[in-house]
Order: structure tokens, then sequence, then C-alpha cells
């Protein structure tokens, strides 16, 4: 356990890591089997029914199920919500929708945590490049993590991809955490800050990066179901993460997939599976 100031921050050794990465395949593998049962006519909770059933024939746990009494095995945000929408029968996707899928598994005691946004059929222009800016805004985030910078290193590169690509929103109530053996720990990660500062990233942490990304302004607020959070101004919102751990040989993305491969590779990060 790493220690700053009052900040107590888990480190994971070479075979914690790779315990880490079996979860995060476990959520990888179910956020591949969500994307492509996604169509227009079904249920968010339609799609956390498969969830859920993936991840237990995996022999793994729903993080999120129970978590402070949250009803669904994935958060399934449709359009204006950005984050933790709640899977419900009555939330039917529509041909132009996009959905964030955010899923998080325990194996073994250890936990992997994703997200996606996945288009419902064909989309607005728009919308697509919303996405691409907020899943690049996470990979030169995820770029950072390496030995001796420090954590606003990884804020200040999510903010200064997203400001680069124009006029978009970057959601600053929520951010990326610390995980391992608990689904949030310290650190919290900012998707905004200044280069240099922050502590010291060192080998065998293990962070969650998730910038959100809005069409509009970066304001939100949250619905009185108390989960839901929503853009202010009602336009959509993209929503993409990824679990990866610092070793010396650069990022480790534990829970990267199979379509992740040729952009892990173009990064120069290590093989999460070599």
């Amino acid at each position: 356990m790493l220690r700053r100031g009052r900040t107590r921050i888990q480190l994971k050794s070479p075979a914690e890591i790779r315990k880490m990465r079996a979860a995060g395949r476990v959520v990888a593998r179910t956020l591949d089997v969500l994307r492509a049962a996604v169509r227009p006519g079904m249920s968010t909770l339609e799609l956390d029914a498969i969830a859920e059933r993936s991840i237990r024939d995996a022999g793994a746990v729903p993080s999120f199920k129970g978590y402070h009494g949250f009803t669904g095995s994935i958060c399934a945000s449709v359009n204006e919500e950005v984050v933790h929408g709640i899977p419900r029968e009555d939330k039917i996707l529509a041909d132009g929708d996009i959905i964030s899928i955010d899923c998080g598994a325990i194996l073994d005691g250890w936990h992997g945590d994703s997200a996606i946004t996945v288009a419902v059929g064909p989309v607005r222009e728009e919308d697509r490049t919303v996405m691409e800016v907020c899943e690049e805004a996470m990979w030169q985030g995820i770029a950072q993590m390496r030995p001796g910078n420090r954590l606003g290193d990884i804020g200040r590169a999510i903010e200064d991809h997203i400001v680069s690509r124009g006029r978009f929103g970057n959601v600053q109530e929520y951010g990326g955490h610390g995980i391992g053996t608990e689904m949030h720990m310290e650190p919290h990660v900012l998707n905004y800050a200044q280069s240099g500062r922050g502590i010291r990233l060192v080998e065998g942490m293990c962070l969650a990066i998730e910038p959100m990304v809005n069409l509009g302004t970066r304001h939100v607020h949250v619905l009185e179901d108390g989960w839901t959070v929503v853009t202010r101004d009602g336009r959509r919102s993209a929503h993409f993460e990824h679990s990866v751990a610092i070793t010396a040989g650069g990022p480790l993305v534990l829970t990267a997939r199979e379509e992740n491969r040729e952009k892990i590779a173009s990064l120069g990060f290590p093989d999460p599976d070599s």
C-alpha cells in the first residue's frame, strides 16, 4: 500500500495484475456480447440480463448489482444520459440512439471496469464525432500512465484532446478512479488538470480512465432516481472507459477487447495477453 499524505493507494504485484486482467477479460467479452446484441426495439433491461448472464457464466459476479442499492448489472445511459443510467423495461432503444454501456465484474476478488458507447443503427455525424472524440481522449489519457509521470498529466492529456477537436463539453463532476480489490479506490482521476500536478505515478497502480464528453456544454445534473446523470442542455453524451495497470513497459490495458489490439500496438503499449 502506497501512502501519499492521507491518500492510501493499493499497489499490485505482477501476479495480482494478471488476476485483474482475468477479471478484465470477463468485462471485455461481456461488452463484446452487448455491442453485438444492441438493436432497435430492445429494452435496456434486456441488455442488462444479457450482461449478467455473460458475467456469471464466466464464474464472476457483476460489480454494479447491489452497489449502494443500484439494481442493474450494467449502467445503460441513452442519448443525453451521461452515466449511471438504470436498466429499465420501459427504456426502449430506437434507430439513431447512442447508448453508453458501463460494465463491471469481480473475479476471484479482483475488479474489472470498462465502458463503451454504441450507435443504435445509423446515427448523426455529430454523434459519431462525439463518440470518436471521447474514445481517443481516453487513449490519450492512458498514454500518460507511465512511472514518473504525475496524476495530473492524465487529465491534461484528456482535456487537451477534447479541446483540440472543437467545442465539446468535458464533464468535470465525475472521473476515473483507482481499482483493484474494490471497484472504486483512491486516487480519484480528474479528466481535466494541469500537467505535472498530483501524485507521482508508480508501477503497480491500477486506474480506471473514463472521460465523458458532451455535444453541448459540460454541465450535468442527476435525475430524481438518484443515479442517472444527464446533460443540462439535453444534448447527447459519450462515455468510454478502460481499467489500466502502470508497468515498467508502459500502460497495460486490463479490460482490452480484441478490437483494441491494433490501437494498443500503435501506441506502443504492452500486449495485455503476452
